[in-house]
């Protein structure tokens, strides 16, 4: 499956793209105050799609083991150092209300947590390669 996402931004114009399979959808995103770049920075954006990973495969995975979930909470956080240094204390968590047993959100939340797929990305080495030229 690919995913992408496109900025483009000018002065106070900011516009982001995201596409999955070559679906693509518009985010409403506002450009810095100032202008220059995106008001929402990288690390938020990072927690927002840890956030949003687990949320989205809680739902995925509690439909595969048959249970029921009315909502779901999910809080990302980490701590940036400095300017090019990578996150550090990346942690998260997540509240389910469901009538489901106690041990059933339990095992919903490990097994979540085993294949939360921007999760694994992170535990695991990537390659970001810089593309230029294009």
């Amino acid at each position: 499956m690919k995913i992408s996402a496109s900025v483009k931004n000018a002065g106070l114009t900011h516009e982001v793209q995201v596409s999955t399979q070559g679906i693509g959808r518009t985010l409403a995103i506002p450009a810095r105050s100032t202008g220059g770049g995106s008001a929402v920075n990288g690390g938020e954006f990072l927690m927002l799609a840890l956030a949003t990973c687990y949320c989205n495969d809680l739902y995925r995975e509690a439909k595969r083991l048959g249970l029921g979930i009315r909502s779901v909470e999910v809080d990302a956080s980490a701590d940036f150092e400095g300017v090019g240094m990578a996150a550090t204390n990346v942690t998260y968590q997540a509240r389910i209300d469901s009538d489901e047993p106690k041990e059933k959100i339990e095992q919903l939340l490990r097994e979540t947590d085993a294949v939360a797929e921007v999760h694994n990305t992170l535990r695991s080495p990537t390659t970001v390669r810089l593309l230029t030229g294009a």
